[in-house]
């Protein structure tokens, strides 16, 4: 594999696989660099690793190269995983950080601190032609405080501490956050494999 493209077009996320993929001479593209814009995948999966695979396998079979997808979201056991694969529009259309933190704190009113635990979850697929798509998946365990903590990172961070920590993603200095978050895990997972190779 001398080349993969990441399914994304969001730059740091791009940004951050090009430096893991450096470390194993492979180059990356995302799809930000592609003259002809790629239609986003639409994901109609009802799992995270079915999503990812859509989205990693739709283009693959259109570009014939190996192409690196995730999808991630929060899980919270209080609301039965919810939001789940629905986390980026959870309070619906258009999507809206803080629309959904606010449903998700509306729902757990009365939920008491010690059942309030949760995690994110990012799921990688590699979908390479001709080979079987392959799966690397990480967590990140916390729980959801009571209100809005914190002017870092994005989506659920502010309401989300993570276990061991008395703050909030959101209150984390970015190297913090990216040293626990599940993205991390996932290419902690994803480091194992390629090694493999």
């Amino acid at each position: 594999m001398k080349q993969i493209i990441i399914a994304t077009k969001n730059k740091g996320k791009a940004k951050e696989f090009k430096e893991f993929f450096a470390g194993y001479g492979i180059e990356t593209k995302s799809l930000l660099d592609f003259e002809k814009e790629i239609q986003d995948i639409e994901e109609t999966g009802s799992t995270f690793e079915e999503n990812a695979a859509l989205k990693a396998e739709q283009i693959r079979d259109l570009l014939s190269v190996p192409v690196l997808a995730d999808d991630s979201g929060l899980i919270i056991d209080a609301l039965n995983g919810r939001p789940g694969i629905f986390s980026a529009r959870y309070a619906g259309e258009p999507k809206s950080d803080q629309a959904n933190i606010k449903k998700v704190l509306a729902e757990l009113k009365t939920v008491p601190e010690k059942v309030r635990t949760a995690r994110f979850i990012c799921v990688l697929a590699i979908a390479i032609p001709g080979e079987e798509t392959i799966f690397r998946t990480g967590y990140c365990e916390g729980k959801i405080d009571f209100e809005v903590k914190g002017s870092n990172g994005f989506g659920y961070d502010p309401i989300f501490t993570p276990e061991g920590y008395s703050k909030t993603m959101a209150q984390l200095s970015p190297a913090e956050k990216n040293s626990i978050s599940h993205r991390k895990q996932a290419i902690i997972q994803l480091e194992e494999w390629m090694n493999n190779q």
